[in-house]
């Protein structure tokens, strides 16, 4: 009897599509990514409507939206709805070896083997930071440990390159940057470090006296280039290893970044276009196309499915995600062109996404300031730097209405209520006593230090 095919998932933390040679950013910054992924299939068009991380990944690993998990926010209380399955759980039963490495404080790291741990932030005072090289000393050695069991297994990679702090070790650091970062003429970081909110967070890894955002931009840049050069080290050693034939190598991210984009400064938090659309790969010889891209538009929940429908695991489950891999075959398959979108990381608002229109609703005061409703053509400004709400009144009330009988349809069928309506304390901060009441409220109590704090609010979410 031929052995199960091994997966290998990397998750890229925090990793924007856009900024990818392989969906046409203008830097080389996925070199080793690009050509790799000519071995297998690449969908364009990939959304996480989840944010942040915790409903991002639960959403990705249990083939579920947010109806489905129960999960919608960073600091969630509570976990996953009664009888959701992980997709460690599910492989688990199938007799996989399961192995995740930096995805602890996660609801949809349930059900591994072995948890393994790297450091995977930094600061300015501990110097450059060696992410991705931390992750390989960690998942090479498990890697070639795995394959040597003669039996299924599942690796699950969490790569924190590029999620804040940006701090690529040399020669990563200027590889996309030849300017001077401390021009006084340059005021591009003014608003950045009056954002009170987030301005110790960034004052803790940024260089001091920091005066060009593009210099903070070409960090990121670098950090994916720096990831994607050790990431390589994986792909060879998969085919070292002689894996390459039976397994099945997935390559995504959770989420993506907002960098300077919409004032929302170099973080994951609001619902615009750098944050919700990830890159989305799948490889395996002979079970998989090479050399494919498809255009047609998919979100995180089709993953699992995917997954398990290449490995020829079929769990007696309904998922809220379809198979791609009908599509990736050659047959048709119903796109995802309108979707449910929220967030719970540092405000809260959900919305309605069309291939044309984008409906963002705050379910109360954010921090930034920003207007209760905000409407974009994703057509005419792809950038999202017109509201149309006041303009476009009917087209916004179109969008809200689909968008509340949706709501209405899923609460229906899964015997719960909105979690983005119940999960009031979703900052953290119990004092509260529930929802902000002003943006002025929000913006003096919302705070991050440092990156232990980050952490920290991380790996909140699964003791809550």
């Amino acid at each position: 009897m031929p052995r199960k095919p091994n997966l290998i998932l990397i998750g890229i933390d925090s990793l924007r599509a856009d900024h990818m040679s392989l969906y046409g950013y203008h830097r080389l910054t996925t070199p080793h990514i690009d050509k790799w992924a000519k071995g297998g299939t690449v969908f364009e068009h990939t959304f996480s409507p989840h944010i942040p991380t915790t409903s991002a990944y639960s959403n990705m690993f249990t083939g579920l939206d947010a109806f489905g998990t129960n999960i919608v926010a960073l600091r969630h209380k509570g976990t996953f709805a009664p009888g959701v399955a992980t997709l460690a759980e599910i492989l688990k039963k199938e007799g996989y070896r399961t192995t995740c490495v930096g995805f602890d404080g996660n609801p949809a790291s349930r059900g591994f083997d072995k948890h393994l741990s790297y450091e995977g932030w930094g600061s300015w005072e501990q110097g450059r930071s060696p992410k991705a090289e931390n992750l390989n000393a960690q998942a090479l050695p498990e890697l070639k440990a795995l394959a040597k069991t003669g039996k299924p297994f599942f690796l699950f990679l969490r790569h924190m390159d590029p999620h804040s702090p940006y701090l690529p070790p040399r020669p990563f650091e200027r590889l996309f940057y030849d300017g001077d970062e401390f021009d006084p003429k340059n005021k591009s970081m003014e608003p950045v470090f009056a954002f009170k909110p987030f301005r110790d967070f960034f004052a803790c890894w940024m260089p001091p006296g920091v005066r060009d955002k593009d210099y903070i931009i070409a960090q990121y840049d670098g950090a994916v280039a720096y990831m994607d050069a050790c990431i390589q080290n994986i792909f060879a050693t998969i085919t070292a290893l002689g894996l390459d034939e039976n397994s099945l190598v997935v390559l995504d991210s959770d989420h993506g970044e907002t960098l300077y984009d919409h004032d929302c400064y170099f973080d994951h938090h609001g619902l615009y276009e750098p944050t919700l659309k990830v890159p989305l790969v799948f490889r395996m010889p002979g079970k998989v196309p090479e050399g494919l891209r498809l255009p047609g538009y998919c979100t995180l929940k089709s993953v699992t499915p995917t997954i398990l429908d290449i490995l020829g695991v079929k769990p007696k489950i309904k998922f809220d995600g379809a198979s791609l891999l009908g599509e990736m075959r050659g047959k048709r398959r119903k796109p995802e062109t309108e979707f449910y979108i929220t967030e719970c990381t540092w405000m809260r608002k959900h919305g309605w996404r069309t291939p044309e229109w984008k409906l963002i609703h705050a379910l109360e005061p954010d921090f930034h300031f920003k207007p209760e409703v905000e409407l974009y053509n994703l057509i005419e400004d792809p950038e999202e730097n017109h509201n149309l709400a006041r303009k476009e009144k009917k087209v916004a009330a179109m969008l809200e209405e689909r968008m509340r009988d949706w709501i209405a349809r899923r609460e229906k069928e899964t015997g719960r209520p909105n979690s983005m309506v119940t999960n009031l304390l979703w900052h953290g901060y119990d004092h509260i006593g529930g929802p902000f009441k002003t943006s002025q409220q929000a913006y003096d109590t919302l705070h991050i230090g440092d990156p232990a704090m980050a952490k920290r609010l991380q790996a909140r979410a699964t003791k809550r």
